[in-house]
């Protein structure tokens, strides 16, 4: 079996990632790439660390080579609100990023890529419930562009280049992370399990009937795994699939928590950048084609998250005190 390349691997679902598909396959399986945001130590410990900018396409070569890479996990981006306000960035590391993993993949011999999409890739057109998987979509955001370009691009290599690239459109992700997160319009749902814990209290940034698709980070990382090991013949789509697990809003979510916090409060203070981006993704999704085409099935409703994620945060928090 040749090697992992997770690029990206100091994201949020990177750092989950490489330590399932070490457990999965053997730590000296997998090489966790970073670039400018230092590796977690739970990626340095488990195994092979190296550097990849993605930009540059001789980097991705020179990794390729040296550590005879048959498989890579693409998770290197620039997140929404991010991309919005670093355009020339989002633009090199979402789009050219991409291109260049794509390429040099097919030069050197790469079975097999995996770049998951995002629900960003829809639009205000696209019908927000259920969005079927196969819809009109025209994102008017960079992030949601570079996505639409990725599902088109990744297509393009699977059917005409012959090189196997495969892609899931993940909701906002839920998850117990070391540092809280910044750049994402679904931050909230992460965030307030700080605050909660922490304070009792938050501040959120989106309304409180913003419904929006998520999902536990446990079924990211299946998703992921399950898609990148399914049969090619059975795939109809390749870069291209919804995957749902559950949708809820802020106001939901904070009524979830306080049955465990009963004293925990929430108040709003809205970000016009991610309010908007928010309004223009959809609320639900149908997820139908991967259920079919790859046998998807997620695991965790809110409550079960919640629990989950209550129980893991605080032992985490205490250990970081």
């Amino acid at each position: 079996m040749k090697r992992i390349l997770v690029t990206g691997a100091a994201g949020q679902i990177g750092q989950d990632l490489v330590p399932a598909l070490r457990e999965r396959y053997g730590s000296d399986m997998v090489v966790a790439a970073g670039h400018r945001k230092p590796l977690p130590g739970s990626v340095i410990r488990g195994g092979p660390t190296t550097a990849v900018d993605v930009t540059d396409y001789g980097q991705i070569v020179d990794t390729i080579r040296k550590y005879g890479i048959g498989t890579i996990h693409h998770l290197s981006t620039i997140l929404s609100a991010l991309a919005e306000q670093e355009r020339q960035r989002g633009h090199e590391v979402n789009i050219n990023g991409l291109y260049n993993v794509l390429e040099a993949a097919h030069a050197c011999g790469v079975e097999r890529v995996v770049a998951p999409s995002s629900i960003a890739a829809f639009g205000p057109e696209t019908p927000r419930e259920p969005t079927p998987n196969d819809t009109i979509q025209k994102p008017n955001t960079l992030y949601g562009i570079a996505k639409v370009f990725g599902e088109l691009l990744g297509n393009y290599y699977s059917t005409k280049v012959g090189l196997d690239v495969r892609g899931l459109r993940l909701p906002g992700i839920v998850s117990c992370m070391d540092q809280e997160p910044t750049a994402g319009t679904t931050d909230y749902a992460v965030l307030i399990f700080f605050g909660a814990i922490r304070e009792k209290r938050y501040t959120c940034f989106l309304k409180p009937d913003t419904r929006l698709p998520m999902m536990y980070m446990p079924d990211a990382i299946k998703a992921i795994i399950d898609l990148a090991e399914a049969d090619f013949a059975r795939l109809r789509h390749h870069a291209d699939f919804n995957v749902a697990a559950m949708s809820f809003t802020p106001a939901e979510l904070a009524g979830a928590i306080r049955k465990r916090i009963p004293e925990f409060e929430m108040d709003y203070e809205i970000d016009p950048l991610r309010q908007a981006i928010a309004d223009s993704w959809p609320r639900s999704l149908d997820d139908s084609a991967a259920r079919r085409e790859w046998g998807w099935e997620p695991g965790y409703d809110m409550d079960g998250m919640v629990d989950d994620m209550l129980d893991k945060m605080r032992k985490k928090l205490q250990k970081a005190d």
